[in-house]
């Protein structure tokens, strides 16, 4: 059994992570079970699958978001990597490596297919971890991307060392690509603040009750996903509209097992995407993969 521990980041990159991602996504589609326990605003998400030909995963996450306050990360866990043919213990993978790159590399496979390849100005609606682990990827593809952050609390927003926004409605309307990564439970972001040639990558929600943008942005842009079978009745982004009747399930374009088919693609230079980042099992499986076999 192996221990991969964070030294092992320094062998890993955001491109080779993407064909990684597509090469797991060219295999059989995975059965996928969350489980999810509350205490209040805290939860416990115990994540498994199994995907035939790559193996077996069972992650463990903490979320507690009252931890910001007490200097310690809001999200921990454990993640359990089993061999595809025994479903032995293969390996243990250090979860926030993990976590990081799966979460971030998610939503840079679908910024690769769906974002303007000229995008400049990249706007992150939070600024925690994950806005930081977005600078690194976004720059991977987008060397030149300029960066500005907002947040509901400045002095976090600053922390970052990036330009910070005061008016988010503004520095929306200014954005090429527009990340949210928030606890938010109500919409931060308004359809009508969209422009022509926009993509959006929202990351934050992943509970019934979180959303982070509102019916009219879901409804105006062409809508993607990382997976149908881990968003679409899993997560309030996709819920509440449907719920509304903003969208329905066939408004959901396409997710990364279409890939190969071509239609998880922007068609034009002026049309707003938006892609949901779910990050199923399945991608820290895939992940975790890459990470052990980088790690040598």
């Amino acid at each position: 059994m192996k221990i991969v521990g964070k030294d092992a980041e320094a062998k890993l990159d955001w491109k080779a992570l993407l064909a990684a991602f597509e090469a797991g996504h060219a295999l059989p589609q995975p059965d996928i079970k969350d489980l999810f326990v509350y205490r209040g605003p805290d939860t416990v998400l115990d994540r498994a699958t199994w995907i035939d030909g790559l193996g077996a995963l069972v992650k463990v996450a903490t979320v507690v978001p009252g931890n910001a306050a007490r200097g310690k990360p809001t999200v921990n866990g454990a993640v359990t990597l089993y061999d595809d043919a025994t479903g032995e213990l293969s390996a243990l993978v250090d979860f926030h490596l993990v976590t990081k790159w799966k979460t971030a590399g998610d939503s840079l496979l679908a910024a690769s297919r769906l974002a303007r390849k000229d995008a400049k100005n990249f706007l992150l609606v939070g600024a925690g971890t994950v806005a930081r682990s977005m600078v690194q990827a976004y720059s991977a593809l987008w060397p030149e991307a300029r960066f500005t952050t907002w947040s509901r609390t400045r002095a976090t927003a600053e922390a970052m060392g990036l330009p910070v926004a005061d008016d988010l409605e503004a520095a929306v309307k200014a954005a090429d690509v527009i990340c949210t990564c928030t606890m938010a439970t109500q919409p931060l972001i308004k359809g009508d603040w969209l422009q022509p040639g926009q993509h959006l990558d929202l990351i934050g929600a992943y509970r019934p009750d979180m959303r982070e943008v509102d019916d009219q942005a879901i409804s105006r842009a062409r809508l993607f996903v990382d997976a149908r079978a881990t968003t679409i009745h899993h997560i309030g982004e996709l819920i509440a509209p449907l719920k509304s009747g903003a969208i329905t399930e066939a408004d959901v374009i396409a997710d990364f097992y279409d890939l190969k088919s071509g239609s998880f693609a922007r068609r034009s230079d002026d049309e707003i995407t938006i892609a949901k980042n779910g990050g199923g099992a399945h991608l820290d499986l895939m992940t975790a993969d890459y990470i052990v076999r980088s790690a040598g």
